[in-house]
């Protein structure tokens, strides 16, 4: 999908043009207390705001489900082996593993709140220490979507600045396998093509944005993906990087 398509441009430009309540942001948490970071400008449209699903979020950043068949399989072979008892601890393990997996990805979800306006993607996040994080529009060279189901999806950002974010901030809400430049990515978002449309509509003021894929593919060597872009020259099948660094930064700051 090409997230610099028009396809639902009628729904994007009305959620461009109206915006939402700022005063609403800080009644769905989590808040941000009036940190500059994670609290929108006066002089800023709020376009979209969300957070991930949660029994999505278990399966895809917790892997609850791939934990479960292997508690099952381990208690399959200890029945098969004539061993009843180790059976039945490992079925009783597997649905407690299952079941603290899901209340982390429930955590995870409820101190998670993403908020698009029409300048930067704001990240609160955060389980143990919330954090707020900020990405200039103009400082997303690439957006990458993966669709999940039944609507919903994760979109990853390539950015450019001179900050970097650490993986162990953002986690789960980074892209795996992309340690050296980490990528900031929304997790089992709802409406997910929507969003990504509303992205690359926002992001288009500063440009297009470099690049757009229709799938995310996790074994990729993140050091492929990132040769050649200090040089600011075009790669095949690629665009030169969008120039332009003034203004806010790449920023992440405990609250």
């Amino acid at each position: 999908m090409d997230l610099n398509q028009t396809a639902g441009a009628a729904a994007t430009e009305t959620s461009l043009r109206t915006g939402l309540d700022h005063a609403s942001l800080e009644n769905d948490g989590p808040k941000a207390f009036g940190d500059r970071i994670g609290t929108p400008a006066p002089e800023e449209k709020v376009l979209w705001k969300g957070r991930p699903t949660v029994g999505l979020l278990a399966r895809s950043a917790f892997h609850a489900h791939k934990a479960g068949a292997y508690m099952a399989a381990l208690s399959v072979v200890a029945v098969l082996t004539g061993n009843p008892t180790a059976a039945l601890v490992a079925a009783g393990l597997g649905v407690v593993l299952v079941g603290l997996l899901y209340f982390l990805a429930w955590a995870s979800a409820r101190t998670t709140l993403y908020i698009l306006t029409d300048a930067r993607m704001i990240m609160r996040i955060g389980m143990a220490i919330e954090t707020r994080i900020n990405l200039p529009l103009k400082q997303i060279t690439a957006a990458n979507f993966r669709a999940r189901g039944k609507g919903h999806g994760d979109i990853a950002f390539e950015l450019t600045g001179e900050r970097l974010l650490s993986t162990l901030l953002l986690w789960p809400h980074v892209r795996p396998f992309h340690y050296a430049m980490p990528q900031p990515m929304l997790r089992a978002v709802p409406e997910a093509a929507h969003v990504a449309q509303m992205i690359a509509e926002a992001r288009a003021q500063y440009g297009a944005i470099e690049r757009n894929l229709t799938e995310i593919k996790e074994a990729a060597p993140a050091s492929a993906q990132h040769a050649g872009q200090g040089a600011g020259t075009a790669v095949a099948g690629r665009l030169a990087p969008v120039m332009g660094r003034a203004g806010q930064g790449l920023e992440g700051a405990p609250a």
